[in-house]
Order: C-alpha cells, then structure tokens, then sequence
C-alpha cells in the first residue's frame, strides 16, 4: 500500500500534472497563431527582437515565457517544425529567453531565500539577475552578428497585417492541431519520464550527484564550512543548501561573502545534472529528442559560463 501511494505521488500525478501543462502551453501556443497574434503577443520585445535579427515569432515566445515556459517553447517547436525559424534561430531563441525563465521563478525563489540568507539573499538574488541579463544581452549581440537579415514572419511576407480569425475559427483549427500534436508529444514524454522515474529510484542521479560532490577539491579556497553549503547544494537540494548557509550565517560562522560565493559555486556544479533530471522528459515532449537534449547543453553551458563571470567578478569586487 505505501509503495502504490509512493507510485502515486512521485510518478503517476507529477505525470498527470506535467502533462497537463504541456497540453496548456500548446492550446495556448497553437491558439495564437490560429489567431494571427503572434505580432501583438510579440509587442513587449520588439525593439531586443528587431537588434537582434529574430523572427517575430522568436518575439512572441519571448513574451509569453514570462507566463509560461512550455508555451514559450512550444511556440519555438511549432514554428521550427514547419520551417519557419532554422535550427540556428531555435537554439538563439530558446537562449534568449533566458532572462523571461528567470523571472518566472524569481518569485519563489525570493521567497524561499530572504527569510534564511536576510540581507545576503538580496546580494545572492541579484547575481543571478546579472548572469540571466548577461545571457539575454550575449545573445541579443551574438544572433545580430550571425542572423544575416530581420525575417519576415511567413503569415506576412506581403508586409501587410495578417488577417485575424474569428474565435470559433482559430479554436476548431487549434484543436485539430492539438490531438494530432498531443499524441506525438505523449509517445516520447511518457515513456521518458517513467525512465528517468526508475533511474531516480535506482539511485543513478544520487549517485551521480554524490560523485560531483565528491570531487570538488579545487574549491579548497573555500573553508570547510562554506564547502559543506556546496555539497548540500549538489548532492541534496537547492533548499539544503539554503537552510545550511542560513544556519552558519545566523550563528556567525560564515560572513555574507562566503555564503554568496558557496551557494554560487553550488549553483553552477548541481545545473548539469538537475537540468537532464528536470528538463528532459518535457522538452523531449515538446521537441524531437536529440534537438531538446542540445538545446538543454547550450542553455546549460551558457548558463555556468554567465554564473561564473558573476561569480568571478563577485570574488574580485569584494575581496
């Protein structure tokens, strides 16, 4: 009985809830281009979008990922998918909404940190920020210099506005779209997410974890105190690394510095690991398999290079 109630909580309903997100994120995806409002959806990026050479598209899934992320990159799998954005432009745009992810967990994120770091969360909260808009910034530079032109959207080449559907329309098409999406998006998530459910219970990513954490001699610039921050932060979660850098914190046995730069250095070692954990079963849903594990290693790799210059610049800035 309680492993059937384990069964239940850790895959059956994470499941059920994941896939009910993706179900959301591409009736909502597939809604407003049914409508024809990728250009107003794409409002509040215009002018990063235009410096940078991306698609109107790339604009719109830039807005709506300080919403939802699976719509957000729904949007982008769409729109690769029939050939409307390259595969350089998908990587670009799922990297350029770096900074819209951000502040979509920035909420709880504050809210776990402040009442356990006081004042050091503010500084630990605001390096973040400064990484995700220097990955937002990068890109915005990196994709004018390789995008040759601003593309047209495809539902526009003629330069005039596109036609407008009505509700009852854009939804019967949207829905058509759905059940023909919605079984491809289950054959692939499904069976992935039962996987990595198995590997969990047979301790892979434990012990890949406890491996990364075992490791980490050349942190010995650290004491052993703000060490032991980093190997709550890898081998167990972001909250016990949390809860432990606020316990040496209130006790006075750490300064705000070394706390910063410990839960800093775990943030950049535990990334690759959760990222293929957390990440995976649903942007392989979303896009083909081999794509979404590329587009995990660019987001991620850029991610630890943004985190550590912040880190970097920290350490020099305070010493």
């Amino acid at each position: 009985m309680v492993e059937l109630t384990n069964i239940w909580q850790q895959l059956i309903w994470p499941l059920i809830r994941l896939m009910g997100f993706i179900s959301i994120g591409l009736l909502v995806a597939n809604f407003i281009e049914a409508l024809n409002w990728t250009q107003k959806v794409a409002f509040v990026s215009r002018p990063l979008i235009r410096f940078a050479r991306l698609s109107p598209i790339t604009g719109a899934s830039f807005s709506m990922a300080f919403f939802s992320g699976v719509t957000a990159n729904t949007m982008l799998s769409e729109a690769y998918e029939k050939e409307e954005i390259t595969k350089q432009e998908l990587i670009l745009a799922n990297l350029f909404n770096s900074m819209p992810t951000y502040f979509l967990h920035l909420p709880t994120t504050f809210f776990i940190t402040v009442p356990l770091l006081k004042s050091a969360a503010f500084i630990y909260i605001g390096m973040t920020f400064g990484a995700a808009l220097l990955r937002t910034m990068t890109i915005t530079f990196i994709s004018r210099i390789l995008l040759s032109r601003v593309k047209s959207c495809p539902l526009n080449r003629a330069g005039s506005a596109p036609e407008e559907r009505s509700f009852k329309k854009a939804w019967a098409k949207t829905w058509m779209r759905f059940k023909k999406r919605i079984r491809k998006i289950c054959t692939f998530t499904v069976p992935i997410y039962i996987l990595f459910f198995i590997f969990n219970r047979l301790g892979i990513f434990n012990w890949l974890e406890s491996l990364m954490a075992d490791h980490i001699s050349f942190l010995s610039w650290l004491s052993p105190q703000a060490m032991s921050i980093v190997v709550l932060h890898i081998a167990a979660e972001f909250t016990a690394g949390l809860a432990a850098a606020g316990a040496l914190l209130q006790n006075q046995v750490l300064g705000e510095r070394e706390v910063v730069l410990a839960l800093m250095a775990g943030n950049i070692l535990s990334s690759p690991v959760r990222a293929i954990r957390h990440q995976f079963p649903y942007y392989a849903g979303i896009f083909p398999p081999r794509t979404a594990m590329e587009l995990i290693m660019y987001s991620q790799t850029f991610r630890m290079v943004s985190v550590f210059v912040v880190t970097c610049v920290y350490f020099a800035l305070s010493y």
